[in-house]
């Protein structure tokens, strides 16, 4: 059938006789329903049917060419094609050459300086470039070819056609690399960048091998480094994916993915391979799915609810972090906390506000926490809720205030809201399991075991991951999306990664602050995305129509891996050994449950 389909389109460029002779002119062969109806060639264009194209050569190039200069070319979104003809020249007629040159070149430099000109550094460099090359050819170390490079683009009409020759002038240009239309020659560029091996156009550049080879475009991005953890298998070029979170100017990443597109899949390999490599994980789980990994790698898991044991005090005070004065860290810590309160206890009006502000402050400072005082004394002095509600018990119009705040001091919430931390994070991981919570609980337990996590890494400094899995519990609240975002942007300084995890991007970026979060994370994973919010991640993240694609039609665990300014196509791989402990899938988790018990049984 392509074979047909070549001798049709052969015809109609001229390359082959149109008549048949085993054929009845009035047989209609697939050779007339699948090649165009018609070709019309103008001057700067050729029409096939409805369809318009254009072809370039390039005719100039700058004195130095950088590798992978054409790949924007390559990859520019549009449709287009490239073809190169390198044409060997023989060394010894290209060595006759430049002696002559260097003869004229020398000759004019020895006039100049007789005459008394001033130095030309144009002649001396080219003198120099002149015999460096002859050196080269002469040891073999180079040879001289001739190269023809020539661009056919394709659009539906002539303003299409101008839009994407805009886009590819500016391209090359900015590289000082400069193309011309083959005016009256379209069917030979046409030809020149079709599959047939054709040099029609052979318009050509004398160019040595080293500056040919950065003509390569294939260069994919590589996001191998000696250091660091697996993220999983460049898609383009097979490599290994190897990167360190920590290398870059930030260390916080976002995951976006539809349900079972591989999110926790992807974070849990992260975690796994983060502890081997020395790094602390911290994990905020709204549906536990982490407690099995906690238990495999030997890590700690609290259960966070109404009925647990484990309970950690609203009230908790950071100290102070590195030239942050005593003052300032009680202010910031009560600017958070009224944040806290408002989730609590609901609107607040403007006076509540500042009554909760101010009731806060006399709490502290009736256990001696204060601007004054040492802050290494303040972990053995921390408040209850239960205090704050006596000083607002001593003010005047705290009466609403006061029946809402009971709900958490002495109502069904207070075993949960109103104890002394007893949790530590002093395992390498550590996992906050929230999902036995009621769903209206959610977003002030995750704001209340962030506001301690902060306090950990304020005290000591270093490599550590928080992961915020199902982060838009948080982003649902103005003051809670506000201190995400506080942590994601203050974190790096006490050599903390915020790691978001979340499946509806659209959601995510309903919140003032969703669009900040992404940009102070220098990575980024984009796994499958659903058809209604695809045209949203794609203006978010700046995506081609080909990535787009990617993320609407690839399989689970395939999608996109930004890190800083390089972005590859990745797909998640994990060892048979980290399948076992990290797997959601029901039918394996009982696979896996079945064998676990037959070995127990065995022995």
């Amino acid at each position: 059938m392509f074979d047909e389909i070549k001798d049709k389109i052969d015809e109609l460029l001229g390359l082959k006789s149109r008549v048949d002779p085993t054929e009845s002119p009035s047989t209609l062969t697939i050779k007339d329903i699948i090649a165009p109806s018609y070709i019309e060639e103008e001057q700067n264009y050729l029409k096939f049917g409805e369809k318009l194209c254009r072809s370039f050569f390039v005719f100039s190039y700058p004195h130095y060419l950088t590798s992978g200069w054409l790949s924007p070319v390559v990859n520019l979104d549009a449709q287009l094609d490239v073809s190169f003809f390198i044409h060997p020249v023989d060394t010894g007629e290209t060595l006759k050459r430049l002696r002559k040159k260097l003869t004229e070149v020398q000759a004019q430099m020895t006039e100049n300086q007789e005459k008394g000109l001033v130095r030309d550094p144009v002649l001396e460099t080219a003198y120099k470039d002149l015999e460096e090359l002859r050196d080269r050819l002469q040891s073999a170390e180079e040879r001289m070819f001739k190269l023809g490079l020539y661009i056919t683009i394709y659009g539906d009409n002539e303003d299409d056609l101008a839009d994407i020759e805009n886009n590819l002038r500016s391209i090359l240009e900015a590289k000082v690399v400069y193309i011309k239309p083959s005016l009256f020659q379209q069917k030979e560029g046409f030809i020149s960048t079709s599959p047939y091996g054709l040099d029609k156009l052979k318009t050509h550049t004398r160019m040595n091998t080293k500056p040919l080879s950065s003509i390569f475009p294939f260069i994919s991005s590589d996001l191998s480094s000696n250091e660091g953890i697996l993220y999983g298998i460049n898609m383009h070029n097979r490599s290994l994916v190897l990167f360190d979170r920590f290398s870059l100017e930030n260390p916080n990443q976002v995951v976006f993915g539809t349900s079972g597109s591989g999110k926790s899949y992807l974070v849990k390999l992260q975690t796994i391979r983060s502890l081997m490599a020395g790094t602390d994980v911290i994990i905020i789980d709204p549906e536990n799915e982490y407690k099995t990994l906690a238990e495999e790698v030997g890590g700690k898991f609290y259960n966070i609810s109404i009925g647990s044991e484990s309970h950690i005090n609203p009230l908790d005070i950071p100290p102070p972090g590195e030239n942050e004065r005593t003052g300032d860290a009680i202010r910031t810590n009560v600017i958070n906390l009224v944040g806290l309160l408002r989730i609590m206890l609901g609107d607040l009006t403007n006076e509540e506000d500042a009554m909760i502000d101010q009731a806060l402050r006399e709490t502290y400072a009736a256990r001696d926490i204060t601007p004054e005082s040492d802050p290494a004394t303040w972990e053995e002095k921390v408040p209850l809720l239960s205090d704050l509600e006596q000083v607002l018990e001593s003010m005047k119009g705290t009466k609403s205030l006061l029946v809402r705040l009971r709900r958490f001091t002495r109502g069904a919430y207070a075993e949960f809201f109103n104890q002394y931390t007893n949790v530590t994070t002093d395992n390498n991981l550590t996992v906050f399991g929230i999902r036995d919570l009621e769903d209206d609980l959610r977003p002030m337990a995750m704001f209340i075991i962030m506001r301690f996590i902060w306090k950990v890494i304020t005290g000591s400094t270093k490599r550590r991951v928080l992961v915020v899995d199902e982060a838009w519990w948080m982003m649902q609240n103005e003051d809670g999306a506000s201190f995400l975002f506080g942590l994601v942007k203050r974190s790096r300084k006490y050599g903390m990664g915020v790691t978001t995890i979340t499946q509806d991007v659209a959601d995510f970026m309903k919140s003032e602050y969703g669009q900040p979060i992404i940009t102070n994370s220098a990575l980024k994973f984009l796994l499958k995305q659903s058809p209604a919010v695809i045209n949203t991640v794609q203006d978010t993240f700046n995506l081609t129509d080909q990535e787009k694609h990617v993320l609407l039609e690839g399989e689970v665990g395939e999608g996109i891996f930004f890190a800083g300014k390089k972005h590859v196509s990745i797909k998640i791989l994990a060892s048979y050994a980290e399948d076992q402990i990290i797997t959601s899938s029901p039918e394996e988790v009982r696979k896996i449950k079945e064998e676990k018990r037959r070995r127990e049984n065995e022995f």
